[in-house]
């Protein structure tokens, strides 16, 4: 055999070998990379379900939150702000609350403090200090000196079931035994047609709190 032939065997030898190993080369590779990519597509979550789980989070922290213009009047910190006020029952969190000083003093004078701070799951509609002061002031002596009819008056805000923003509007029994009418939807409620929501939805331990602009007066 002349040494062209020799040569040109060998070289065709050498061909056949290196597309042998490119062809298992090649392989190799399809087969990790399809590895490597099921494992992070099988633990790691959608960029959809990550949106969706961040706005329902947000909307959920949303409808928690208190609203209305007179909010922005709370204390931002301290026992008299949201975060403080959701840890004292009723009466304690609203003598923190610098709007509502004129409330404390009624409610001590009618000696309802121990009641409203062990009752559970009620909502309070809570008069501002501004409210109280559309009284004049000889009927409003007159009611914190008449401890029976200031305690009709004081109970005529409180009804025994905790009243979320979608469930306040409607009418609602109290513990003085009348009814409340509460028209509107958030952030613009109106109690009894006259006694606007200035601050609603506010947490205590124990009640929701809806701070309101005027004095609600039961009819009987």
């Amino acid at each position: 055999m002349s040494a062209s032939v020799r040569n040109r065997r060998t070289f065709t030898a050498l061909l056949a070998a290196g597309a042998l190993a490119l062809t298992l080369g090649a392989c190799s590779s399809s087969g990790d990379g399809s590895g490597s990519s099921s494992a992070p597509a099988s633990t790691a979550p959608s960029p959809s379900a990550a949106m969706s789980g961040s706005t329902a989070s947000a909307s959920a922290a949303m409808a928690d939150a208190p609203f209305g213009a007179a909010c922005a009047a709370v204390p931002a910190d301290g026992a008299g702000s949201f975060s403080g006020m959701a840890k004292d029952p009723v009466a304690t969190a609203a003598s923190n609350n610098p709007l509502l000083s004129t409330l404390v003093t009624a409610v001590k004078q009618a000696g309802l403090v121990d009641t409203l701070n062990s009752a559970q799951n009620i909502t309070v509609f809570a008069p501002t200090n501004d409210a109280f002061a559309k009284i004049p002031k000889a009927d409003l002596d007159a009611l914190l000196a008449d401890k029976a009819k200031l305690t009709k008056v004081l109970t005529y805000h409180v009804t025994p079931e905790r009243l979320a923003p979608g469930s306040l509007a409607g009418t609602h029994k109290t513990l003085e035994g009348g009814d409340l009418a509460v028209t509107g939807s958030e952030p613009d409620f109106t109690v009894n047609g006259n006694s606007k929501v200035l601050c609603g939805n506010v947490q205590t331990a124990n009640a929701t709190v809806y701070i309101v602009d005027t004095v609600l007066m039961p009819t009987s």
